[in-house]
């Protein structure tokens, strides 16, 4: 009896194994069999020629590879104007509530675009690149459409999204071929934010995130990113880019056992890549995105026949409808052309119209001009003592006539300009006095002053103002001493005579060209020894500023020496002297190797010289801040 029990006891513990084991293996058949497929793809990115292939075009989960798509049209939107870096976002519940990896952001939290967008790059935080999404487009959904429209721009093919963050969903796929287009284009469309996939830690506003592609950067030489991925569902992903010398190569890999092999992987196709690539290739960009017209949506059709039933508006829109408008300027506008013989003439009326303004003007002018030459300055000193001897016995036997001639004092040289001798007229106390006999005229009264080739009109003395009008133009100081000693006679000897016409007195020296009008004094000084000070000589400090946008830089090349980086620095600035004279050259020591850097430029100048350079089948790329 006992027998048996203990034979049973053994046959039902043998069940109880075989049945634990049966178990087992239905458990972990599922797991195997639902193991990420393996998919690899790699280019030249100077070319875009593929250089390996394997399974690149099966449609596989991305996981977190997706949130290359959202920083792309993130930049995107800033670029045409839709959003800003420092715009604020608030953080709804929806966003709040996704799965690590994540930067931790409340409901209703604000927070800087430009925060969002490093997380989202170097944390991998789900929540922030679906804060990302609904700040763009309204809506995980509408954004998810966005990304779908610009992957069919781009020319990935077999890419279709459903969110924004990569996690597992229905028609969320994508593959190895569509994710490194997509890497291409991050490249070369927008080089200013290439640099955050290199960053190995950044500032998110409200934490310090670490990258999750760190390990890779630091092991492999000349990884500069872009983005890792890993679910469940689609295993350990990498889009990886790395630049040695003039080569750069991208390469992506789905289906990853783990990070330590995925990136063993991703090194050797790199490894691949850099032994196949030409050493010299023409840079051939890829085209930017050209978008077409979408098709109206059934729900906003739906939406604009209601609004239209309700109102007798022709232009009803749906209430709620969002019309996003791209003001953005493309192009530069085309400046007007000049007029060509063939074109008609223009109206006679509005060029008579317009010579008379430019007659008016131009009359306007001379009238001020006028004005200035004959308003009088102040008189200068006279120094008798230094006067010319004049004989001037003839004036005082001449009687006083009824009408006095002019006294002109002249040399042999000529008259003076019109404008400087122009007469000026007799008091009114003259004009009333009428002569009492006839007298004859009084004689012309020639006196010689200095011959000079330029003479500088003078003002009239008090003595010669109060008494008759003179007006007098000298070339040096003993000639103008000369003129007022005249002067002076001929108001003594006319003084006996009050009743008749002052005489008009015009004192004339050598031709000369026509004074301008009211010069600023001159001041003459002379020279000594004395005078001369030493002064140091001019020392010149430059400095690269960093203010007013010029934060921007941009590296020709990574290099195993530092003479090499030197050297090609060197190169580079003699070539774009023009675009990078204001630019400092930086060599940046790097694991691995030295980066060749000019510093000190703005986003402008900076795209400037990449531009040229890259004309010259040199290696360029833009740095931002």
């Amino acid at each position: 009896m006992m027998r048996q029990v203990f034979a049973c006891l053994g046959q039902c513990a043998l069940r109880a194994r075989v049945s634990m084991a049966s178990l087992l293996v239905a458990a972990l058949l599922p797991a195997f069999a639902l193991a990420a497929p393996y998919a690899d793809y790699v280019i030249d990115v100077r070319t875009g020629e593929v250089l390996h292939q394997q399974n690149a075009d099966t449609r596989l989960h991305p996981a977190s590879l997706t949130k290359m798509m959202t920083l792309y049209i993130a930049f995107e939107a800033i670029e045409r104007g839709e959003i800003s870096l420092d715009s604020r976002v608030t953080i709804s519940k929806h966003a709040a509530s996704m799965p690590p990896s994540k930067l931790g952001l409340k409901p209703g939290q604000t927070i800087a675009l430009r925060y969002l967008i490093r997380a989202a790059a170097i944390k991998s935080a789900n929540d922030a690149a679906t804060a990302i999404g609904e700040a763009i487009e309204g809506s995980e959904p509408a954004f998810a459409k966005r990304m779908t429209r610009t992957a069919r721009a781009l020319g990935m093919k077999n890419s279709t999204f459903a969110n924004a963050n990569g996690l597992t969903a229905q028609g969320h796929l994508s593959t190895a071929h569509d994710m490194a287009i997509l890497g291409r284009h991050l490249f070369y469309d927008y080089p200013q934010y290439y640099n955050i996939f290199s960053r190995k830690s950044a500032d998110a506003g409200v934490a310090q995130v670490a990258s999750t592609n760190r390990r890779f950067l630091d092991s492999y030489r000349g990884a500069d990113g872009i983005k890792t991925g890993y679910t469940s569902a689609a295993g350990f992903n990498l889009v990886a880019s790395a630049e040695r010398g003039n080569k750069r190569i991208i390469a992506s890999v789905f289906g990853g056992k783990s990070t330590a092999a995925r990136n063993a992987r991703v090194a050797e196709l790199l490894d691949m890549g850099f032994g196949k690539a030409p050493n010299r290739a023409t840079v051939q960009k890829p085209a930017r995105p050209v978008y077409l017209a979408e098709e109206q949506t059934q729900g906003d059709e739906v939406a604009e026949a209601v609004a239209r039933a309700v109102t007798t508006s022709t232009d009803a829109v749906a209430a709620g409808k969002t019309i996003r408008l791209n003001v953005a300027i493309k192009i530069s506008p085309r400046p007007r052309g000049r007029p060509l013989p063939g074109q008609a003439a223009p109206n006679e009326g509005e060029l008579i119209a317009l010579q008379d303004d430019i007659s008016a003007a131009l009359a306007e002018a001379q009238d001020l001009a006028l004005a200035d030459e004959a308003s009088p300055e102040s008189p200068a000193p006279a120094a008798p003592e230094a006067a010319a001897p004049v004989d001037i016995a003839a004036l005082d036997d001449t009687p006083a006539p009824a009408e006095a001639a002019p006294l002109v004092v002249a040399d042999a040289g000529g008259i003076a300009p019109a404008q400087s001798l122009k007469p000026r007229s007799a008091p009114r106390a003259a004009e009333a006095v009428e002569p009492a006999t006839a007298e004859p005229a009084a004689p012309t009264i020639v006196v010689a002053a200095a011959d000079e080739a330029s003479l500088t009109p003078r003002a009239r003395p008090d003595a010669a103002a109060t008494e008759a009008e003179v007006q007098i133009v000298t070339a040096d100081p003993a000639a103008e001493a000369a003129a007022l000693a005249v002067a002076a006679a001929v108001a003594a000897t006319m003084e006996p005579a009050e009743a008749a016409a002052e005489p008009e007195v015009i004192l004339a020296a050598a031709p000369a060209p026509a004074p301008k009008s009211r010069p600023a004094p001159i001041v003459l000084a002379a020279y000594t020894a004395e005078d001369a000070t030493e002064t140091d000589p001019l020392e010149v400090v430059t400095r690269v500023s960093t203010s007013g946008g010029r934060q921007w830089s941009i590296n020709v090349g990574h290099y195993d020496a530092r003479y090499t980086a030197e050297h090609q620095l060197i190169r580079v600035a003699m070539v774009e002297s023009n675009t990078l004279d204001e630019a400092q050259g930086k060599i940046i020591a790097r694991k691995g190797g030295f980066d060749a850097n000019f510093i000190g430029l703005t986003e402008e100048m900076a795209q400037l010289a990449c531009l040229r350079l890259e004309a010259r089948q040199t290696e360029c790329k833009v740095v931002g801040p």
